[in-house]
């Protein structure tokens, strides 16, 4: 006889929100489980710290959690959740208004060059780009996240920022020219 587990059939994600909106524990843990990386890679990206974007994914899940029954399709989760983190972290931000660490973490070394060099260089320009994220206005770095981290429309940024697309096709031009000129003083204190 052979020792071998079944693997359930994946559920589909309406059935997971209905099931988690009649009060299954376990239907909530798999929406967690499915949205985890999303709210944790974005609150990252905004905060600088895991710690702190740790925190901001718990508050965020639990604002989830209370907030379930408003949801009539999945359709409206994924938005709403990048609404919520872009908030929550706003507000962590202000309330312990510290500075991202000076090795921020989330830099995967396996990306790095082979040579010594060449991969202490690429955690430099991470670094740098990562600090000069950090020192964007809220607004811009999280339409900048959201755009081009996270890979969103235009017009599901705007929606998510509560804002005009052209407004948020304005707020990430002047932050890609704020991080481009910060990188470039950063290279000449460098050299």
């Amino acid at each position: 006889m052979s020792d071998y587990r079944l693997v359930p059939e994946p559920v589909p994600a309406a059935d997971l929100l209905k099931r988690a909106t009649a009060g299954d524990r376990v239907a909530f843990e798999q929406i967690l489980i499915v949205h985890e990386k999303l709210v944790l890679g974005t609150a990252l990206r905004m905060t600088g710290r895991m710690e702190d974007a740790q925190d901001a994914a718990q508050e965020v899940f639990l604002r989830l959690f209370r907030n379930l029954k408003k949801f009539r399709t999945t359709d409206e989760l994924r938005p709403w959740l990048y609404r919520v983190t872009i908030n929550v972290c706003h507000d962590l931000r202000r309330r312990n208004s510290r500075q991202p660490s000076s090795w921020p973490e989330g830099l995967d070394p396996s990306t790095a060059s082979p040579s010594p060099e060449s991969a202490f260089d690429t955690l430099q320009r991470r670094l740098r780009m990562e600090i000069a994220l950090a020192g964007l206005p809220e607004k811009e770095r999280a339409a900048l996240v959201l755009r081009e981290v996270e890979g969103l429309s235009t017009r599901e940024v705007a929606e998510i920022l509560n804002s005009s697309e052209a407004t948020v096709r304005s707020q990430i031009c002047s932050a890609r020219i704020k991080l481009r000129a910060a990188m470039d003083r950063a290279e000449r204190r460098r050299s």
